[in-house]
């Protein structure tokens, strides 16, 4: 992923997106259903209806910018609302276009005790 500057705020569009959508589809998105400035440096991440596929947008200052991520196998963890947007940190952003659990991730390895 493309290091983000500092203080970026990463949005969710809760609900389903028409993956058809680009550019011009998901700016008018980010502003009727986000209440967001797409203009603003903060990335929107929409997900498609099967939700193997999402969709990232970001100005970087300079134009926008859209990545598109499909999984091969397994699905996007997504809120069940079905309107508004999730504010996620950077961190989370990574666990999600890796396709972990960004929302309670655990660790899969617990350290021993010494006898």
């Amino acid at each position: 992923m493309i290091g983000l500057p500092a203080g970026t705020r990463v949005w969710l569009a809760a609900g389903l997106t028409d993956m058809r959508k680009g550019f011009d589809g998901l700016c008018t998105l980010a502003q009727s259903a986000l209440a967001q400035d797409p203009f603003c440096g903060h990335v929107f991440v929409f997900r498609g209806r099967r939700g193997d596929i999402i969709k990232l947008l970001w100005w970087d200052g300079q134009g926008l910018c859209l990545f598109a991520k499909r999984l091969e196998r397994g699905r996007f963890v997504w809120p069940q609302a079905t309107s508004g947007a999730v504010s996620l940190t950077p961190a989370q952003l990574s666990m999600l276009l890796e396709g972990i659990d960004w929302r309670m991730p655990t660790r899969t390895w617990q350290p021993q005790r010494a006898a």
